[in-house]
């Protein structure tokens, strides 16, 4: 794809002796992104709030069924860490369905900012597109559900590999693995496709678009961010996470896997924020230079 004209410092400044951009200059100023700045803004706010509710306040549903095992420890634990620590799969478990359905949510928000991103043609063509984009949502959600647990099976090998209980905490490890696939690949196998091995052109396309966002790591607009950045902020909040396991503290929250597990989930709310400042700032930057050029044309 050929690269998008950008602006010059005279467009910016304007001339040196202070005269305002002329129009010409402006214009080079390539089209602003598809961003639906309010709707966005709203839906990933609330998002990332009912995120970190799932993380903190859902596995506090458990002392509803009966009183929590406690532990004999030198530092005694509140009430709402001890609903965190006392079982990991439990933890885990809450954690794990309630980011289910949040997925769900956040990726049918994405996968209809997505279609208005790429959608072309004329009015009718597109409209017969979204005929076909909403009729084929339940076909979507199955496959990305598939593709997901194929990336829970592919994350599980990955995190024994660095050093996972290999004989143990089976289903633990598997539960993170689970909660890094399903904030990780859900979203973009239900908004764009999950990748295959395909020879059709569509499925070609498919995997280059892949390639380029989750190894290349180049998302080229707000949407393709908000998958991008969010799955990076999981990979490395969850490697950085079990770092303090490691250490002889003898804490009750260094079980395994409490760590990665909360890790990446900080890491996924950093990394959508970031997504969003970062379309948010570019956004607003290109609609004031295209009221500047607008002024300059009716001057």
């Amino acid at each position: 794809m050929p690269s998008k004209p950008k602006a010059t410092k005279a467009s910016l400044t304007g001339d040196r002796n202070g005269t305002t951009p002329t129009t010409e200059t402006i214009s080079t100023i390539p089209p602003v992104d598809f961003f639906p700045f309010a709707q966005y803004a709203s839906v990933v706010g609330v998002h990332l709030l009912l995120v970190g509710f799932t993380a903190l306040y859902l596995p506090q549903t458990t002392r509803l069924f009966g009183p929590l095992a406690t532990r004999t420890t030198d530092r005694p634990q509140s009430e709402f860490m001890e609903a965190l620590t006392a079982d990991p799969v439990v933890t885990l478990g809450w954690i794990c369905g309630g980011l289910v359905m949040l997925q769900v949510w956040w990726a049918s928000w994405v996968r209809q900012w997505y279609f208005e991103q790429t959608a072309k043609g004329t009015k009718d063509e597109v409209k017969l597109d979204r005929v076909r984009f909403n009729g084929l949502r339940f076909t979507r959600l199955r496959e990305a559900s598939l593709f997901t647990l194929c990336t829970a099976l592919a994350a599980f090998v990955v995190i024994v590999l660095f050093g996972a209980p290999l004989a143990s905490h089976h289903l633990h490890t598997a539960l993170l693995a689970l909660v890094v696939a399903v904030m990780t690949s859900f979203t973009p196998a239900f908004a764009i496709g999950s990748p295959s091995l395909a020879s059709e052109t569509g499925a070609m396309v498919n995997r280059l678009t892949w390639t380029r966002l989750f190894a290349e790591l180049s998302p080229r607009n707000p949407i393709e961010r908000s998958m991008v950045y969010p799955a990076v902020g999981v990979v490395a909040g969850s490697w950085l996470g079990a770092i303090p396991i490691a250490l002889d503290w003898d804490r009750p929250w260094q079980a395994w896997p409490l760590t990665p597990l909360f890790g990446s989930l900080l890491g996924y709310i950093v990394g959508a924020t970031l997504a969003f400042g970062f379309s948010a700032v570019k956004w607003l930057a290109e609609e004031h230079i295209r009221s500047l050029s607008s002024k300059s044309k009716s001057s």
